[in-house]
């Protein structure tokens, strides 16, 4: 049995990630060979992937792609070189001169360029090549747009990933969602049940427990409606019903629901505009990051809370600023990652600021974190106008 060498089991690991061997060309990458041809002024191009026994063509501009052996690949010669080669002159050259795609047995290739493809791994999986079948050279600014486009290629291909890695991502939070439903419906049908029924035995005369009662009631059942909604996005990916959403009235509903973790607080709303999105799952957003706000205080401090907007541009953005012992700018970020964390002492399951990024982002919107005036955080959300 063969044993692939270090460095080749690193290049054949990295190559397999982006599942670019087994698939159909890609538009995208076809367009770079193009381009790269066009810039050299050349009549061919192509990206070659290099494993530990074949190069592959995955990419091709003005000849079909084919797969050969390792051994009869002209990049595999400088797969290494840590610069561009370019070749004038290929026959010319001891190191191509006997090999096949030059003497004519599989080409003959005269001008040859090639531009190492290299990973944010720093692992060089193949070239960006251009080449014809007539000695030429290369000015300094089509070597310089050479290099920038071999860049761009391994951009696409990680761009490509990441996406994919997301939708994965994507995939297990829905499943998650899907699995906590029943753990989440169960309790809350029999609350609502039990508050009906406590409702049904109270008279007229004891106004204060009915009025209780009756916001048990309704604060239960907007938390049906959101569970019920959350789910339902989580699943689907996003599908939002969409409509003018008043975020001031949005918010009252927040602080009535919030009303026992903000019994304490100072809340200050400043004007807060009318956006097109889904209300529930805005709320969802507005709930969260005020919840939080909450929560994260500084000792036995009551929380103080500011909500306000401000118009920018074609976006409203949101923030939602609390004067707690804030977040470290290194972990600012990493607190939208489910299940990230940044105090384990406070109540939570780290899963509310990654729900918040997603419905945000499929409003088209951004949503992200920063230091506020007063030393603690403000969380802010931007929505279009």
């Amino acid at each position: 049995m063969t044993t692939i060498g270090g460095t080749d089991a690193l290049r054949v690991a990295e190559i397999g990630k982006y599942h670019v061997l087994v698939e159909p060309p890609r538009s995208d990458l076809l367009a770079l060979v193009e381009i790269a041809a066009q810039v050299a002024q050349v009549p061919m191009a192509t990206i070659n992937l290099i494993t530990d026994t074949e190069q592959h063509q995955i990419a091709t501009h003005g000849f079909d792609a084919s797969v050969c052996s390792r051994e009869d690949s002209m990049c595999n010669v400088v797969l290494d070189a840590g610069e561009p080669v370019i070749v004038p002159d290929a026959s010319a050259d001891e190191r191509f001169r006997h090999n096949p795609v030059v003497t004519g047995v599989i080409g003959s290739v005269r001008f040859y360029a090639a531009h190492q493809l290299r990973t944010p791994e720093d692992v060089v999986i193949g070239t960006l090549c251009v080449f014809d079948e007539r000695p030429r050279s290369l000015t300094d600014e089509q070597e310089h747009a050479l290099v920038g486009l071999a860049d761009r290629v391994v951009d696409l291909l990680e761009l490509e990933l990441r996406t994919r890695e997301l939708e994965r991502s994507n995939e297990q939070l829905a499943a998650f969602a899907g699995q906590v439903s029943h753990d989440l419906r169960n309790p809350l049908t029999a609350v609502t049940m039990s508050l009906n029924m406590m409702g049904d035995e109270l008279d007229d005369t004891d106004e204060g427990l009915t009025f209780l009662v009756q916001r048990a009631i309704g604060g239960a059942s907007r938390m049906q409606s959101l569970i019920d909604d959350l789910l339902k996005f989580a699943r689907v990916g996003g599908e939002l019903q969409r409509g003018p959403v008043d975020l001031a009235t949005v918010l009252g509903d927040v602080v009535e629901d919030l009303a026992a973790p903000l019994a304490k607080a100072t809340v200050i709303v400043g004007d807060l505009p009318t956006v097109l999105g889904d209300a529930v799952q805005l709320r969802a957003v507005l709930q969260n990051l005020v919840a939080n706000a909450a929560k994260f205080t500084r000792g036995d401090e009551p929380p103080h809370i500011e909500v306000d907007s401000v118009l920018r541009g074609d976006r409203w953005r949101i923030e939602v600023c609390d004067r707690g012992p804030g977040i470290p700018a290194d972990q600012q970020e990493r607190v939208f990652q489910p299940l990230a964390r940044v105090n384990e002492d406070v109540e939570g399951s780290g899963i509310g600021l990654t729900t918040c990024r997603r419905i945000v982002e499929a409003h088209g919107g951004r949503i992200g974190l920063m230091d506020s005036p007063y030393g603690g955080t403000c969380a802010w959300f931007e929505l279009p106008v």
